[in-house]
């Protein structure tokens, strides 16, 4: 059985981890290849709410091993945390797999990730200041700190030193801030070594053995579509790929293994952070979204910006992730309006645009062109076919199918794990 990649189309928070949890009792292994904890997942399981930062959410289905694979960055006090925190509610954490290959965040990363972003002002990027984007630009630049290294304090101290000769001078004299000293840095990352050791593995060579065997691996990325670091609204993106192509960077699973392309889309937009955003509301409409939809960030309690529902995003995220399939979630969100408009088009100076502009100023001043849709005015939490929809609910469905380049095939009509709509079976 090839492998299935599921990954946010829009700016992240669509409702993956609900998509997962749906998934993950059908699947043997659930991967996160890219980002850190400047992501987060909530899961709902009966009166019991889950929110997950580092940790996959297929944890929470047994008889699934969760893995975190190389290209994730990890906090090593987040995930003990976390771990802690499973445990402590009865959910068991044994079967945790982590790449050896995957790199740390040190204090030292944390620091220069806050300071950096409060130096840049009215610039600043949005970061959720957890050490993330600098942890990336150690890796890239060849000085980072991998799990593996937890396991050789001569290695690792002799590392951090050397990240240190860079990392304090821009601390001391570009922002005034005290230095970091090697050895305490040490001793605080050491400390994990035996706790996180019987996770420890080549999750490489685990993931292709369990593909050859013919077991189905889930690979699940953090953030959405519009945060990938090369396809995304550049500069205010995350530090990595949460695109399906990043998939097989940061798991080590080759491309011609991957069979299903799921793209996770909210019936409506949101994002976090600082960036363009053509159909942000500023009135009522936007604070019902955020308020019915419960729009606060998992991971960094921020509330969340939201618009309308915007086509132009839906088919590139399809274009740039060779989506075969669409899950449609929050629908029931949209419950409470008499008339939803839906983005179609944008006009810069005008010019009408079908597709995303190539230039960022272009898409930083683009007024959306909206068709309205009539609402349906019921509550549809009780659905769990089609056919229970009401007409003006499938006629939106529908719209944005034809609209967005790519079948729907899932449908979430409220936060627990069965308010699901299953047209097409996601995995078979």
């Amino acid at each position: 059985m090839p492998a299935i990649v599921l990954v946010g189309a829009q700016w992240g928070d669509e409702g993956k981890g609900k998509a997962t949890d749906l998934l993950g009792g059908r699947v043997d292994y659930v991967v996160r290849y890219q980002g850190g904890n400047n992501a987060g997942h909530t899961v709902v399981i009966g009166e019991e709410k889950y929110a997950l930062h580092l940790l996959p959410s297929g944890i929470l289905s047994p008889g699934t091993v969760p893995v975190i694979a190389n290209g994730v960055v990890i906090d090593p006090v987040v995930l003990m945390r976390e771990l802690s925190g499973l445990d402590e509610r009865g959910i068991d954490t044994s079967q945790l797999r982590i790449s050896a290959n995957a790199h740390l965040i040190a204090s030292y990363h944390i620091e220069i990730d806050k300071v950096s972003e409060r130096f840049l002002g009215k610039a600043k990027i949005g970061t959720t200041g957890r050490g993330i984007g600098p942890a990336y630009m150690d890796k890239v630049g060849r000085i980072g700190l991998r799990v593996q290294d937890l396991f050789d304090p001569g290695i690792l101290r002799d590392k951090i030193e050397a990240a240190l000769d860079t990392r304090n001078q821009l601390l001391v004299k570009v922002f005034n801030r005290r230095a970091q000293d090697a050895d305490r840095v040490t001793e605080e990352l050491l400390a994990f070594a035996e706790p996180l050791r019987p996770y420890v593995t080549d999750t490489t060579l685990m993931l292709n053995q369990a593909l050859d065997r013919g077991e189905v691996v889930l690979l699940e990325g953090s953030q959405g579509t519009l945060l990938d670091i090369d396809h995304g609204t550049y500069p205010f993106v995350t530090s990595s790929n949460p695109t399906a192509g990043g998939a097989c960077a940061g798991s080590g699973i080759g491309p011609t293994r991957i069979s299903r392309s799921i793209g996770i889309l909210k019936a409506y937009t949101t994002r976090v952070g600082a960036g363009p955003f053509p159909t942000e509301l500023f009135d009522a409409d936007g604070e019902t979204l955020r308020t019915v939809g419960g729009e606060v960030g998992v991971t960094t309690g921020r509330d969340r910006r939201c618009g309308w529902f915007d086509a132009l995003i839906a088919r590139y995220a399809s274009r740039v992730n060779g989506l075969t399939d669409f899950f449609l979630t929050k629908l029931d969100v949209l419950s409470v309006f008499d008339e939803i408009p839906v983005c179609v088009g944008y006009e810069v100076d005008g010019q009408r645009f079908e597709e995303l502009p190539v230039s960022q100023t272009d898409f930083h001043h683009a007024t959306p062109i909206y068709e309205v849709l009539p609402g349906w005015g019921t509550d549809i939490t009780g659905a769990r076919e089609l056919a229970d929809l009401p007409p003006n609910a499938r006629a939106y469905v529908r719209f944005l199918e034809d609209i967005s380049g790519c079948r729907i095939s899932a449908i979430g009509v409220g936060q627990d794990r069965t308010a699901t709509i299953t047209i097409n079976d996601l995995i078979g």
